[in-house]
């Protein structure tokens, strides 16, 4: 699910010598964040996107998988990936 755009914002910053300063770098340096911080908030909703479609497929989605109730339709309509009833989301 890699592109090449987001491979290449998360290699190493390579900066065009004849015009670094430091906000330029500091600038790259802030590009780079961003796109590992992207990167790693699409691979943790492709990891809540498979682990309901892995419910789903066992039969389990729309029950709580720490304490096996039924999570409430609107919870599910808001987020059709959370794995928890509200009273266990809440700890």
């Amino acid at each position: 699910m890699e592109d090449d755009q987001g491979a290449e914002s998360r290699g190493t910053v390579v900066l065009d010598q004849t015009s670094v300063g430091r906000l330029s770098r500091m600038d790259a340096m802030q590009h780079q964040a961003m796109a590992e911080a992207t990167h790693r908030r699409r691979n943790a909703r492709k990891g809540r996107i498979d682990a309901a479609l892995l419910r789903l497929d066992e039969g389990e989605f729309g029950y709580c998988v720490d304490c096996g109730e039924e999570i409430a339709p609107k919870r599910l309509e808001l987020d059709p990936t959370t794995p928890n009833c509200v009273s266990c989301a809440k700890g």
